[in-house]
């Protein structure tokens, strides 16, 4: 991932819809995929440097918030790989260095012993309160955005996303018992 060192003289994206439009058609949804792509990019610098301080990536750092919300602070490395849509090399790799940095810790499943839970420790603990406060304190790497402007784009990528198929929608019914999720996929 390399960013220029001083900003381009012009929109790379702009040119190339440009381009697109004059020589193939219509330029809408390549530009638009083109710059969702551009600013992941500066998304993962921006959010990788802040963390950098604390030892973490941003990927290590996905991990460890997901074991924070997790009520028993511990999942198995499947559902990490499922929820962080990860290949479960890539998990192993992640698990491997929070686990050097003694910031989680492995333990066999105890109703399954093919699979191995991963725990976030103490340390764990607090360098993820650390790290959350560095990365609120850059906005996650999004700039120029009002709230509103953020609350909008957040609303059309998880329509993206939903459309394409990458969770079930919920709905909230009321029971006897009390609220209950229901997935509709």
């Amino acid at each position: 991932m390399v960013s220029p060192a001083v900003p381009l003289p012009f929109d790379p994206i702009a040119r190339a819809a440009d381009l697109w439009s004059t020589r193939i058609g219509d330029a809408t949804a390549m530009a638009a995929v083109t710059n969702v792509m551009r600013v992941q990019q500066i998304l993962l610098r921006k959010t990788d440097a802040a963390l950098s301080g604390h030892g973490l990536t941003f990927a290590r750092y996905e991990a460890l918030i997901l074991l924070s919300f997790a009520r028993t602070k511990r999942l198995a490395m499947s559902v990490m790989g499922r929820r962080l849509q990860l290949h479960p090399t890539s998990v192993t790799s992640i698990v491997d260095r929070l686990e050097t940095d003694g910031l989680v810790r492995r333990e066999p499943h105890p109703d399954d012993r093919r699979a191995t839970l991963v725990e976030l420790t103490a340390d764990g603990d607090q360098v993820l309160a650390a790290a959350t406060t560095a990365v609120i304190g850059v906005d996650f790497g999004l700039t120029g955005l009002t709230p509103a402007q953020t609350t909008t784009l957040t609303d059309l990528l998880t329509k993206v996303r939903r459309d394409s198929g990458d969770f079930c929608q919920e709905t909230t019914h009321e029971t006897p018992q009390g609220r209950r999720n229901v997935a509709h996929c």
